[in-house]
């Protein structure tokens, strides 16, 4: 039994931040690649990004680069999402995805609003 556990969403003026947390919890022994994924009403859940298992290796979606950054920590079984610089157009709920114990689990979604 395990599970992923997302905080850090609401509502900022544009040109702000935000930082997302997701956590996984439960029976875990082994934690693969973890990332982020956003989806707004009516379009497709695109990645956002992804870290490899030691946070070594991360790719992003190009609409984010230069402003948003993942983070692990490992220890604490935790992926962050860093945004910063905001735009209207991030608006979305964003999912965070890990791989445990060699399955895909999903975070329960937290919704992130930029306006004005």
């Amino acid at each position: 039994q395990v599970q992923l556990e997302e905080s850090g969403g609401g509502l900022v003026q544009p040109g702000g931040s935000l930082r997302l947390s997701c956590a996984a919890s439960g029976s875990i022994y082994s934690i693969g690649a973890m990332g982020w994924y956003r989806q707004a009403p009516g379009k497709q859940r695109e990645l956002v990004g992804v870290a490899s298992t030691s946070g070594n290796s991360k790719q992003y979606v190009d609409s984010v680069k230069g402003r948003f950054t993942i983070t692990r920590d490992n220890a604490r079984n935790t992926v962050y999402l860093q945004m910063n610089s905001l735009k209207p157009e991030d608006t979305a709920v964003y999912y965070c995805n890990a791989v445990l114990n060699g399955g895909s689990y999903w975070g329960q979604g937290t919704q992130v609003t930029v306006s004005s």
